[in-house]
């Protein structure tokens, strides 16, 4: 990721904090002693390659909200949450975007490391059920009876337990069939399976780009039926939080000054964000940062309570929600997850 580096655009990032609710003295403070110090090398993992859901990291890069919190961030991909989260536990990477539901399960591990989440970006998980109409599959319940298609490592299938029995529907009528991430939107284009599990982001507005029409797909969210779980969040290597707090607080308020460019200008974050990746298309990326958006950050929960935290009592309850599909030894405390100590105040994290 590139950074602004100039005098000229230091000044204006400060007037674009100042504008985005961001500026505090801990954010000018780090503007000035980026004239006197060498930025701190961060080492930052994305879960999966870059897509529309990094467009926020992507803004905060390119905009230089970064390098004027003294921070110089490098972007490392890897293989899934479970392999973010566990570069981070062994410090070698400094942050993470992962699922949060991930991290609980990880730190039920005996031994593990106590690696938290600082920031909530999907206040709604977006965890589906994708399928076809003409399958006969409009609702949740017409599910029942049908071939229902599962990635391997797919992290929707681990709240489906938790959705189904909530709704009352038979999770034995159901039939699972283990399929490559690869070949599954062809296989549900194909007519080859009734419908699959995923991201509603990601399957739904692939199948569209394969000519599936778009009448013809149902995108049955899990929040749109009781699932109460957030989705990814940013984690911090503890020793990092522990002996450079205010550079902790530095990339969380950069990432918000970033949440704030993008939703301000999306097609112009998708413009950033399609010059990074291999072979990207920009229509398909803005329609999947649109849905994102929508969907699942700019919630009711994130317009009255602000960007980044998390409602205690809420996630409790989707604990209690991954435990259908997960045997905890210890059941986790929110504050055994979620760390609020590193986000800025109220009047920093509102959405203007």
């Amino acid at each position: 990721m590139r950074a602004l580096r100039t005098n000229a655009s230091r000044f204006i990032l400060a007037a674009l904090a100042g504008l985005c609710g961001i500026a505090s003295p801990g954010a000018n403070a780090a503007l000035a002693a980026d004239e006197t110090r060498p930025p701190l090398a961060i080492q930052f993992s994305l879960d999966r390659p870059i897509d529309a859901t990094a467009a926020p990291f992507v803004m905060a890069a390119t905009g230089g909200l970064f390098s004027a919190e003294g921070l110089a961030v490098t972007t490392n991909i890897a293989s899934g949450s479970p392999d973010a989260i566990a570069r981070v536990a062994a410090g070698t990477s400094d942050f993470a975007l992962v699922d949060i539901n991930a991290l609980v399960r990880f730190r039920d591990k005996q031994g593990a490391s106590p690696v938290k989440a600082v920031f909530v970006l999907f206040n709604k998980a977006p965890y589906a059920i994708i399928a076809r109409k003409s399958r006969g599959i409009r609702a949740l319940p017409d599910i029942e009876g049908k071939n229902l298609g599962v990635a391997e490592g797919d992290l929707s299938i681990r709240l489906w337990p938790a959705v189904a029995t909530q709704n009352g529907i038979k999770i034995a009528s159901v039939k699972q069939s283990s399929i490559s991430a690869a070949v599954r939107e062809p296989m549900l284009s194909a007519g080859q399976i009734d419908a699959v599990t995923g991201f509603s982001y990601l399957s739904a507005i692939n199948l569209k780009d394969r000519g599936v029409p778009a009448d013809d797909l149902a995108v049955l969210k899990f929040a749109d039926y009781g699932c109460e779980a957030y989705g990814f969040a940013v984690i911090v290597d503890p020793a990092l939080a522990a002996t450079k707090p205010d550079a902790v607080k530095g990339f969380v308020r950069a990432v918000i000054g970033g949440m704030h460019l993008t939703i301000k200008n999306p097609a112009g974050a998708v413009s950033e964000l399609v010059s990074r990746m291999d072979g990207g298309s920009r229509d398909l990326e803005l329609e999947r940062l649109r849905a994102i958006l929508r969907d699942n950050i700019l919630t009711g929960e994130v317009k009255r309570n602000g960007l980044g935290g998390i409602d205690p009592a809420r996630f409790e309850r989707s604990v209690e929600q991954v435990a259908e599909d997960f045997k905890f030894q210890q059941r986790p405390a929110a504050g055994d997850i979620f760390d609020d100590q590193f986000l800025p105040p109220l009047n920093g994290r509102l959405i203007n």
